[in-house]
């Protein structure tokens, strides 16, 4: 039976890196809601999935209203974050059914390319875990003395989006947190499933700081030309 696909979108963080008044989810970035602009594009690529929003309880209504403000359309389910990014998750995922395909992505990560999206979709029949991840260019240094530092041969920059199948995290996200839990991966790895890689995108940046948002206008021109 062909597995249905669910998407988390994680929007729950306060976004205090950014400055200003606004959390940078509900930012409008070249006339869209940086949140809008990320979910749309995975409707694009996946148009049959599931969506999941995870907000703070007192951004529920915000962002009613900036959907009803921008015509956005997707049917979503809205989940109250947690008090971290792991209780975010593990609530969201409460809403996913077992023989599913799950991802989870950065909600201010709008940059993930279509082609991207679904040749990930499409690798979930030969995967648990898949998730996309990027070379390190710069050398890299240990901070702790009792630290060797890392070999950049060996070291990968991961992003977002993460799949899984949803029997696979819902398990591993029934687990108390751990120091050693970094993103969803990591969760899953420490219950012993193998996590793939798929070649990511220097582009799909988390916008973070108001240097991520210069950036990212340039992507979109670049994208748009």
């Amino acid at each position: 039976m062909e597995r249905k696909i669910y998407g988390i979108f994680v929007a729950a963080g306060s976004g205090t890196r950014m400055g200003g008044n606004t959390p940078k989810q509900f930012m409008s970035f070249e006339g869209k809601p940086v949140l809008q602009r990320t979910i749309e594009t995975f409707a694009e690529a996946l148009p049959e999935m599931k969506v999941i929003t995870v907000l703070s309880r007192e951004h529920f209504v915000t962002w009613k209203e900036l959907c009803v403000k921008h015509s956005i359309s997707c049917p979503q389910m809205l989940v109250e974050g947690g008090l971290t990014r792991f209780l975010s998750v593990r609530q969201a995922l409460k809403k996913v059914p077992n023989g599913a395909i799950v991802f989870i992505h950065d909600g201010v990560r709008p940059f993930t390319s279509i082609d991207m999206i679904s040749g990930m979709a499409q690798k979930m029949d030969e995967c648990e875990a898949l998730i996309p991840a990027i070379p390190v260019t710069d050398t890299l240094r240990s901070t702790d003395p009792d630290i060797p530092d890392p070999d950049r041969e060996k070291t990968v920059a991961v992003q977002t989006p993460q799949f899984f199948h949803s029997e696979v995290i819902k398990k591993a996200y029934e687990k108390p947190y751990q120091v050693s839990f970094t993103d969803d991966a990591s969760v899953v790895a420490a219950d012993g499933v193998k996590v793939n890689i798929f070649p990511g995108d220097k582009f799909n940046i988390k916008l973070t700081t108001p240097e991520d948002i210069v950036i990212g206008k340039a992507i979109l021109t670049m994208r748009q030309s």
